[in-house]
């Protein structure tokens, strides 16, 4: 990669995290073409990116941003795992991490604040954003289908009474 190609991936890369709420350091070594390329398709197929990135751009790429924090955790070989969403990513690296030993979470970064891998394992069992807010849309639904029913209820009564009446 020549100077000019470093800089347009560096502009490239600088713009993707910079859109991202959650960015997740991982470590890889010994992934093979196939697992890799899996996890990539896992990680598109869930909104998320994962980038296998050399640390000397990598760390040029987080200076002098909110993402500086993972700066120290730019060692060894070292992949970014990144969403706009802020669970995707570490859902999806954590879920490949427990059936593929040799990938590792090293930490994360979450709308400027930084991750343990511990966070990180347990950011991933949160529900998405998109659960939350089905479910949130449940609870707010149930008190005017209740009041429904209620207010249904007695109009439903008579109705029942004057049929019985009826066959009589």
């Amino acid at each position: 990669m020549n100077r000019v190609e470093k800089r347009e991936f560096v502009a490239s890369l600088r713009e993707d995290l910079g859109s991202a709420a959650l960015v997740v350091v991982t470590h890889q070594s010994g992934l093979t073409v196939e697992e890799s390329t899996d996890l990539r398709c896992k990680m598109r197929d869930a909104g998320a990116s994962f980038r296998v990135v050399k640390n000397s751009l990598a760390r040029i790429v987080v200076r002098d941003t909110n993402l500086s924090a993972i700066e120290p955790h730019l060692k060894g070989p070292s992949a970014l795992a990144f969403s706009k969403d802020p669970v995707v990513a570490a859902r999806v690296a954590v879920s490949f991490v427990d059936g593929n030993p040799k990938l590792s979470v090293v930490a994360g970064i979450l709308q400027g604040k930084l991750l343990d891998a511990q966070a990180v394992h347990a950011l991933a069992k949160l529900p998405s954003l998109d659960e939350l807010r089905s479910k949130i849309m449940g609870l707010l639904m149930a008190p005017a289908t209740k009041l429904a029913t209620i207010i249904s209820e007695p109009g439903a009564s008579v109705a029942r009474v004057v049929l019985s009446y009826s066959k009589k």
